[in-house]
């Protein structure tokens, strides 16, 4: 029989937000929709828990709200309620060993002059930033590392101090090898136009729509109650969701696609690869050998969550979201916030305040092998310094994210282009994920459906033919 969106059967592998968007998407159409997921839950790196009773989120925490795809798919599966904006968005910056408040006016930490930043920089700093005018323009070409540009144009201590703790919180990764092209898109093409990083960075600012809606926002009992609601509605449109399913195996048939999972072998006329590059790479070793060269070389960062649970009569945090720490300084964390007072849904319990630290970047994996207690200690010894807390804390939660951020190096958008070059001649099969097109929420959300469009578009036109149940 012909496929189309009306009988196909497409599976998709992998059950975080990604693959859940990508079902979600497909259901629509009229597909019939198979999720596998290898662990035993829903979510990937978006999952809450509990710490003394009180929810948290284990992962991410919140989501970009200036791009409209993770908002929007929160409103379609009944968030719309539930959707706040953090209670505070005043964060500091734990510089040379004290907490100042983060500069604005800048763009992810690049700032168009030195004004309003000598709480931050040295005398030189400062100085260093104003040479920007003097020097001639930098060839920005196709792709540049955005914190050996920056560096080059206005020093050092602007990417240390300010790209780095912002950027690096982001990506847990190395600036100094962070594609300004696929981190800060915008930056890069301004930066192509005009003749310095200022100019550029003043264009972005003018061309900026005054707005007062949240640049970020969280859900109510945490950002990991978004693929458990999206998951629920993919169920409700008849989507069948299996945990504990590896697929091993992923071979082309006469009619679509056969796997071979852990219940057995499993027919479907198009797939949908929701997960880790390493993982799709192994999948498509057989059917796409120039994808799986590609997708086995994107490298990852892991990192460790440690959240603490006080009692608040013993507790006094300065005010604000918490702070992020420049690497330079030498610290073990590289961010901390204070969640009871960030997220009002945080604030459930009157008795207990709750905040956590991350620790981990791109090439710095000693937390993986500490004792969780180690890692709490270091975040105290961090948070005393920091701010002077020295209450112990009432409960603690260690949750480690192995290879969970993949790093955007100078060429990573040439080598998305060049996987989905390979895979378009597999043409009912598509990837999608964090590993592509941004590692935010919302980008992930937009590749999964980008994905499921493409797919549809294929199955319509007759491409794939049919397979079995």
């Amino acid at each position: 029989m012909n496929a189309d969106t009306r009988t196909a059967h497409v599976v998709v592998i992998g059950g975080g937000i990604s693959g859940l968007a990508a079902a979600h998407r497909l259901l629509a159409t009229g597909a019939r929709v198979t999720v596998l997921e290898g662990s035993g839950r829903v979510g990937g790196k978006l999952h809450t828990g509990e710490i003394e009773g009180v929810r948290v989120d284990l992962g991410a925490e919140s989501m970009l709200a200036r791009r409209p795809e993770a908002v929007a798919l929160a409103r379609e599966v009944g968030l719309d309620a539930a959707l706040q904006p953090p209670a505070t968005s005043s964060a500091r910056l734990w510089n040379r060993g004290v907490l100042t408040p983060m500069p604005k006016g800048h763009v992810m930490g690049v700032p168009a002059d030195a004004a309003g930043l000598g709480d931050v920089l040295s005398t030189e700093g400062l100085r260093r930033i104003g040479q920007d005018s003097e020097l001639p323009p930098t060839e920005v070409g196709e792709d540049i590392a955005l914190g050996t540009y920056v560096a080059a144009r206005m020093g050092r201590e602007v990417v240390d101090r300010l790209v780095e703790p912002l950027l690096g919180g982001v990506y847990a990764g190395d600036v100094y090898r962070t594609s300004m092209r696929a981190a800060v898109p915008a930056l890069h093409a301004a930066a192509r136009e005009h003749a310095t990083l200022g100019a550029a960075v003043r264009a972005l600012q003018q061309r900026a729509t005054p707005s007062t809606a949240p640049v970020f926002m969280g859900i109510d009992g945490g950002i990991g109650t978004l693929p458990l609601a999206v998951a629920d509605a993919v169920r409700a449109r008849g989507g069948d969701i299996r945990l504990h399913q590896q697929v091993h195996e992923l071979r082309r048939t006469e009619g679509g696609w056969r796997l071979r999972t852990d219940e057995g072998p499993l027919d479907a006329d198009a797939v949908v690869l929701a997960v880790p590059a390493w993982a799709a790479s192994a999948l498509l070793a057989d059917e796409s050998p120039a994808a799986s060269t590609e997708l086995a070389a994107v490298e990852y960062a892991s990192m460790s969550l440690v959240t603490l649970a006080f009692r608040r009569t013993e507790l006094d945090l300065p005010e604000g979201s918490g702070f992020l720490v420049p690497p330079v300084d030498g610290h073990t964390i590289k961010a901390s916030t204070f969640s009871s007072q960030k997220w009002a849904w945080s604030d459930a319990d009157p008795e207990l305040a709750v905040l956590r630290t991350s620790l981990g970047r791109y090439g710095d994996e000693e937390h993986l092998h500490r004792e969780d207690a180690d890692l709490v200690d270091l975040s105290l010894s961090d948070l005393g310094e920091a701010t002077g807390l020295t209450a112990k804390p009432v409960a603690t939660v260690v949750t480690r994210w192995i290879d969970g951020l993949p790093q955007y190096p100078v060429g990573h958008l040439a080598r998305v282009a060049r996987v989905r070059d390979a895979v378009a001649g597999l043409p009912s099969l598509r990837i999608c994920g964090a590993a592509y097109d941004g590692v935010g929420i919302p980008a992930c959300i937009a590749s999964a459906e980008r994905a499921a469009n493409e797919i549809t578009a294929t199955l319509a036109s007759g491409t794939a033919s049919g397979a079995g149940q």
